[in-house]
């Protein structure tokens, strides 16, 4: 049965320029798909002009309105819902964020069918499509950044300068580095994006042990996870999948590497109920060493005692005192300097886009042809025939308003 996708307009504020397929990944789709067809609905602050899918054959328009499947990035305003249509977008709504609340009554109210993009996963429930590779290069870069102008090191542009990728990493091998300890966190997309950065910079990466104990004559830096930096309270050996089960029967163990370390980078999620990595009181102690933090996980006032905001791609830095607990200049002396930007993907939109269309290629459309045979998107269905799916049905007090 034919099927007709549309490409929809961005219309939150500040602008994001990605999309979800670029015209090449659209012509992919076409090519692989015969049922599939795509239109697009017309932007004037997209990354790929209107002129270059038109050139690639698609038909640009104001009005999508005959569409089938509405694909977009972030949260539609609510004026901007098409009543009885399918969705794909961030709604930003299945973890109860309260600022959404109306967003998901509306999408119920209009009879929308929606497939929140966090929620395509895996049978085991990972994720599979996301910007997270590109949230930690970014991040990274940005980290970066920070310690050059912070230290007047060196000069890094901003990444929304740069054309590319590649043109970032170019960029990086241009300076060179203090002999600094770095330790970064997660074992997900994220921290593989920010560890992409630190192999392209060739900074050795050593283990738990000798990070711990030892002092070096080059960067270095340390990956660690969930079990590295959290312990049972009761002394009992950890265990990965009963972390996640009792987050509440667990402290933190990251002071000891807070103790030597001079950067930190957030690649983890942080679940409800985990214990912060470190407090506002851990940050006040005498051997708390840390003193630039890229935290692209970015949870305000959360297991990162020092966002205490997010920060935004026009002033990414800021500094947090943290005998007063408050926010200072990004290179006031002694603060730790901090770049919580919440949207870094958005600093790299071709690139991006690229990656998350070849994602969405691999794992969406094909669903879509083949009786959804892996159930894909039976999973990722948060709202049918004005319900939550079962699977969802935990956010019905949410919409409640209780």
């Amino acid at each position: 049965m034919p099927i007709t996708f549309a490409i929809i307009k961005e219309r939150k504020n500040p602008p994001d320029r990605r999309v979800v397929f670029s015209p090449e990944k659209c012509q992919e789709v076409i090519q692989k798909f015969p049922e599939a067809h795509i239109k697009v609905e017309t932007s004037d602050i997209r990354i790929f002009k209107d002129e270059v899918y038109r050139k690639k054959g698609f038909e640009v328009r104001e009005d999508i309105s005959d569409c089938d499947v509405m694909i977009g990035v972030k949260e539609v305003p609510i004026s901007a819902l098409i009543s009885n249509k399918t969705y794909f977008f961030f709604s930003h709504t299945i973890k109860k964020q309260p600022y959404n609340r109306n967003l998901l009554q509306a999408i119920l109210e209009k009879n929308i069918q929606l497939y929140d993009h966090e929620t395509i996963v895996t049978k085991e429930g990972n994720r599979l499509i996301g910007f997270g590779r590109y949230a930690g290069l970014v991040g990274t870069y940005n980290g970066f950044r920070a310690l050059g102008l912070r230290d007047t090191l060196f000069h890094l542009p901003k990444v929304e300068t740069l054309p590319d990728l590649e043109a970032v990493k170019k960029e990086l091998l241009k300076i060179k580095l203090p002999n600094i300890k770095i330790v970064l966190t997660g074992s997900g997309k994220v921290a593989h994006g920010a560890k992409e950065i630190l192999d392209h910079l060739k900074i050795k990466q050593v283990e738990i042990n000798e990070y711990l104990s030892k002092s070096f004559s080059e960067p270095v830096f340390c990956l660690i996870d969930v079990l590295d930096y959290n312990k049972r309270k009761d002394g009992t050996i950890a265990e990965k999948h009963d972390f996640y089960t009792n987050p509440e029967a667990y402290e933190s163990n990251f002071m000891r590497f807070a103790k030597v370390s001079d950067m930190l980078i957030t690649g983890h999620f942080y679940g409800n109920g985990a214990p912060y990595l470190f407090t506002r009181e851990d940050a006040k102690l005498p051997d708390f060493k840390i003193n630039l933090i890229a935290d692209i996980s970015c949870d305000i006032d959360g297991p990162i005692a020092s966002t205490i905001r997010a920060s935004t791609i026009a002033e990414p830095f800021y500094g947090y005192d943290s005998k007063s607990e408050s926010e200072v200049a990004f290179n006031a002396k002694g603060a730790i300097t901090v770049m919580a930007v919440d949207n870094l993907p958005c600093e790299l939109p071709k690139d991006a886009s690229e990656g998350f269309g070849e994602m969405f290629i691999k794992n969406v459309i094909p669903a879509f042809f083949n009786g959804d045979k892996n159930g894909v998107l039976k999973r990722a269905l948060v709202t049918k025939d004005g319900k939550l799916t079962k699977r969802f049905s935990y956010l019905q007090d949410f919409v409640d308003g209780k």
